[in-house]
């Protein structure tokens, strides 16, 4: 309804003289908020304000041309001026009744847009470098990706989601390394494990495997492994030279083939895991990227090629580095180490382009809090390759916090000690997992309360919303025990007996579905989506409590059910845009 009353404002405009408001004022957009009380209209405009003084007019009077030239519509009400020049709007019942009846007709399709307008974007999520199980933290990420991706399929956009597998560098040697340690410990070797090593219970799983699939054929001795290695940082040496020298020794006693499935092992089974873990959360991808792909590719060399060849590189202490100042980073960054090792850095620009080069007109990062330094050199090195970066939307993803009541939950990973997603989603369950990792703006932190994710009350935001879904259904099933019949037909022609305040109350809610969907998807904030939700359910317990909608008297019997069972298919539709269940019963 909103975007039919802003066309009557726009239509105003075009018919205004010239002498009261020139044409080259004229916006091409109209916006309407919704005002805070309902007194003041359903919505309001403060056009007039904006445009007064390019127009030499008084507000209020540019304001009242405004309102005379808005063309008659079954859809208003009424006009009024407010203030110094605000356009109070006044829907008629006949809105209302015309929002309800297009909700039922529509049933999943109702609140969805054309804002998008079909344009393809490329929403990547998670990410996480697969080198462990994930955590908490990622499931906050997982959620708000998925989320956001079905928001904008339902405002139009052609949407691809991608998780970018880091499968290349530094990490995963590391995690090769641990997992070949821990194979050797396992064969009876007695060897120290690196400071900065991954450790945790699901290492040494995947070194029983790969025991079981190759025996001893990958054995080797621990003096051949450490002899004349730098000392670790606990003897005090420098872990990461430590480190370093462990992969460089391990790839010289195993050789390329035998060390390829030492490290194929330990990805393959935690990419598996990560593949489950997010397909049991109802977080499914379009395509999984391979880093190693790119380089293996000659992507990345392109991209160092392509900055070499537009002058922005230049060498310095043996590396490569990329004059990202000049496009408004904090400093230049390495693309080429001194060892002629590629950084991550140039691995990212070679992805965008990528994504750039694959035709998607809108690019959707989803990063954690702490890369949030991250987004200038990513922006500067697409601008240097000639890339549009304002094409490119960064959004990050702040901590979840979780407690249980008043007492926090440690969340450690030192040692590989650390709350996984399976092991949250297995405590509160897939829906309260969803619903309150997008409860609160992706941008702030997450305090998350365990006892109450899993509590059956109406403190329990997905709890409360998920029984107002149930309870609607449940009046319906009583239809037949009390020899009662429901007509749609009769309740759409019989809304106007609709007049209770919570039955006002109730129609507005519904409306409002639609403007919320546009709002979220523009602003990338699913969590208006949750917000919005919880409002309508409690409009509809609120009624619910109020008033009785079995009654003898069909017509009024018809319209109330007409009126719950739009609720019913708004509730459904909001809990799918964030992958929770619409329970029948509960």
């Amino acid at each position: 309804m909103k975007n039919e009353i802003e066309q009557l404002f726009l239509s105003a405009l075009a018919s205004l003289s010239e002498d009261v408001l020139p044409r080259a004022l004229r916006p091409r957009m109209v916006s309407l908020e919704r005002p805070r009380e309902r007194g003041h209209g359903d919505f309001a405009c403060n056009l007039a304000m904006t445009l007064a003084k390019a127009a030499r007019c008084k507000p209020r009077d540019l304001a009242q041309h405004i309102v005379n030239a808005i063309p008659a519509s079954p859809w208003v009400a009424k006009l009024d001026l407010a203030g110094p020049g605000f356009i109070n709007v006044f829907l008629s019942p006949t809105a209302y009744y015309h929002m309800l009846q297009t909700a039922v007709a529509q049933g999943t399709e109702y609140g969805r847009c054309a804002l998008g307008n079909r344009r393809k974007a490329l929403v990547e999520f998670v990410s996480a470098n697969p080198t462990g199980p994930l955590h908490v933290g990622h499931g906050r990420g997982a959620a708000y990706g998925a989320s956001l991706a079905n928001l904008l399929a339902a405002a139009g956009y052609e949407v691809t989601r991608e998780y970018y597998i880091n499968d290349a560098g530094r990490q995963m040697d590391i995690l090769a390394l641990s997992v070949w340690l821990r194979y050797l410990d396992r064969l009876g070797e007695t060897l120290p494990f690196p400071s900065n090593g991954y450790r945790g219970e699901y290492v040494y799983e995947i070194a029983d495997a790969l025991a079981k699939a190759h025996g001893r054929r990958l054995h080797r001795t621990a003096d051949a492994v450490f002899a004349d290695l730098p000392t670790d940082e606990p003897d005090g040496g420098d872990k990461e030279v430590h480190v370093d020298a462990l992969i460089a020794r391990a790839k010289a006693l195993l050789g390329t083939s035998d060390y390829r499935v030492v490290f194929d092992a330990g990805l393959t089974a935690i990419l598996d895991d990560i593949h489950d873990d997010l397909a049991e959360f109802r977080v499914t991808y379009d395509r999984w990227y391979s880093e190693r792909s790119l380089v293996e590719s000659g992507a990345v060399e392109k991209a160092i090629a392509a900055l070499n060849q537009a002058g922005h590189l230049y060498t310095q202490d043996g590396a490569r580095w990329f004059r990202s100042t000049t496009f408004g980073d904090e400093k230049d960054r390495v693309v080429v180490r001194e060892n002629g090792a590629t950084t991550y850095f140039a691995a990212d620009l070679a992805y965008h382009m990528d994504k750039y080069q694959r035709g998607f007109d809108c690019l959707v990062d989803i990063w954690g809090a702490d890369h949030h330094g991250y987004v200038p050199r990513v922006k500067a090195g697409l601008t240097a390759l000639g890339y549009d970066a304002n094409a490119l939307t960064v959004q990050l993803v702040q901590f979840a916090i979780l407690y249980r009541g008043k007492e926090k939950v440690s969340m450690s990973t030192r040692a590989g000690e650390f709350v996984t997603l399976r092991q949250l989603r297995e405590e509160v369950s897939n829906d309260a997992a969803r619903f309150f990792y997008v409860m609160r703006s992706h941008d702030q932190h997450l305090d998350f309360d365990l006892e109450l994710a899993k509590s059956e009350s109406s403190d329990n935001p997905v709890y409360y919303v998920q029984y107002a879904h149930a309870r609607i259904y449940s009046v319906f099933s009583q239809l037949p025990g009390r020899s009662l019949s429901y007509d749609a037909a009769q309740g759409a022609a019989s809304l106007d007996r609709l007049t209770e305040s919570h039955e006002q109350e109730l129609m507005v809610a519904v409306s409002r579905y639609p403007e919320v969907v546009e709002s979220a998807a523009r602003a990338y904030s699913p969590h208006q989506i949750a917000h919005y939700l919880r409002e309508l359910a409690q409009r509809f317990h609120t009624y619910y409590n109020a008033c009785t909608f079995l009654v003898e008297d069909a017509p009024l019997r018809n319209a109330r059910l007409y009126l719950i069972g739009a609720t019913r298919q708004v509730l459904m539709n909001g809990l799918i845009l964030l992958d929770v269940s619409a329970p029948e019963s509960m």
